[in-house]
């Protein structure tokens, strides 16, 4: 049996500890723990963390591999501290069948470098007309649990009524992209002063808000979890706040880029910054900043969305929608959390490792870094600091928003079950 100890770990961020991996499952922590018949790793002083699990990722294999596969996507993970992700079902064909999510799920077991948990459709073909086989998904190999027809809303109230009713069954969630689209038609950014300078289309707040506020109630009326994906104004907090203040089951992600960047800078009309849902103002920033630290917003979910270069390296009105995040999530995190004071390491475990596996019901993820628990970690140059260089991304592609941009903190390894997967910042 492999034994690793991890010397002088700050464990989320405490006094330093040594932590001892045996095979698959964390032996030991303590001080001085021996280290005979061990591979060491002097972590100096560095942040370990659970580690991380993101509910949304977009791993786009089957159908779109140009633009990543189960096997680049789960390497950018590991690179970026994640050893479990949910793969939503958005792929070619959709995954909307227990045939699609199980084929995901394989692919995920045979390339090892993160748990992959594959997100079922909640209808058919994502059309929003007539439920998926959500029953046999959650049955089949793959055991969904989470459904969405992210990129597109389930914006027919019967059908999210209907779709509600079905995984409360089996305490399965709903995860609901909220945009109205009739407020959204033409919609090219933000709708507020600087569309209004630009002349594009602008995307209005309340086409989320509206349909987040509609579906805490008919969660409320069910008596069934739902979830609402990359929420992004200060508008769709207070909503939420509300519904939990009522005991609504009701839970909510931010995007890293939705906790930096603002809709200024779309002045450059670099294709880059073109996301769906749209980059906000500098109040919904400060907004969603301050929901995360309070508890309102419970997990940062990365919204992973590669394209191809010829996708995004054309005018505005033509560019795909979506940002590459995952090796770059904890750097803006640490960014925008940590070092600004509104959260310390144990919180950041919370909202991106405990607390999404949990809504996920990822099995052996978002555990605490404990005797006896599974030896799913990172390890994090929290000292570090430097300009983000897509070039040597995992991902296949390069659609960051932070090229260029010095961040903070560096995940130097990453362990799934005992195996390393990323050793002194290069992949396995």
């Amino acid at each position: 049996m492999s034994k690793i100890l991890i010397r002088g770990a700050k464990v989320l961020g405490g006094e330093p500890q040594d932590v001892l991996i045996e095979g698959s499952t964390i032996a030991a922590v303590g001080h001085g723990l021996p280290d005979e018949g061990a591979e060491v790793v002097e972590a100096g002083g560095k942040v370990l963390l659970p580690g991380l699990v993101d509910l949304h990722t977009h791993l786009r294999e089957p159908g779109r591999e140009d633009s990543e596969t189960v096997l680049t996507g789960t390497r950018a993970a590991a690179a970026g501290g994640y050893t479990a992700v949910f793969a939503m079902a958005n792929t070619f064909p959709v995954a909307d069948t227990a045939g699609v999510v199980e084929q995901v799920w394989r692919l995920g077991r045979e390339h090892g470098y993160c748990d992959v948990q594959p997100i079922g459709a909640v209808t058919v073909g994502l059309e929003g007309r007539k439920l998926a086989e959500l029953g046999a998904m959650h049955e089949s190999a793959a055991g969904v649990t989470v459904f969405s027809d992210d990129g597109k809303c389930v914006d027919d109230a019967v059908i999210m009524r209907r779709a509600l009713e079905y995984v409360k069954a089996f305490d399965g969630v709903v995860a609901q992209h909220a945009q109205e689209p009739r407020l959204t038609e033409g919609a090219q950014m933000n709708e507020g002063v600087v569309s209004a300078e630009l002349g594009l289309g602008g995307w209005p707040a309340v086409a989320e808000e509206s349909i987040i506020a509609r579906d805490v109630l008919l969660a409320e009326h069910v008596g069934s979890r739902v979830h609402i994906c990359h929420l992004s104004t200060a508008g769709s907090v207070e909503i939420v706040r509300w519904a939990k203040s009522r005991g609504i089951r009701v839970t909510a992600e931010v995007t890293p880029h939705h906790l930096l960047l603002t809709d200024e800078l779309v002045r450059t009309y670099n294709p880059v910054y073109k996301v769906n849902p749209p980059l906000r103002t500098e109040r919904d920033v400060l907004a969603l900043r301050e929901a995360l630290a309070d508890g309102t917003i419970d997990i940062v979910a990365t919204d992973h969305a590669p394209h191809p270069h010829e996708d995004k390296d054309c005018e505005w009105a033509a560019a795909a929608m979506g940002m590459v995040g995952l090796e770059t999530a904890l750097s803006v995190v640490q960014e925008t959390m940590v070092d600004t004071g509104l959260l310390d390491w144990a919180d950041v475990a919370d909202r991106m490792s405990f607390a999404p596996a949990r809504i996920g019901q990822a099995t052996g993820h978002g555990r605490p870094v404990s005797a006896g628990e599974p030896a799913n970690l990172t390890l994090v140059d929290t000292a570090y600091r430097g300009p983000v260089d897509p070039a040597g991304f995992a991902s296949r592609s390069r659609n960051t928003p932070y090229e260029g941009r010095e961040l903070p903190g560096r995940v130097t390894h990453t362990w799934l079950r005992g195996k390393a997967t990323l050793v002194d910042g290069k992949l396995t």
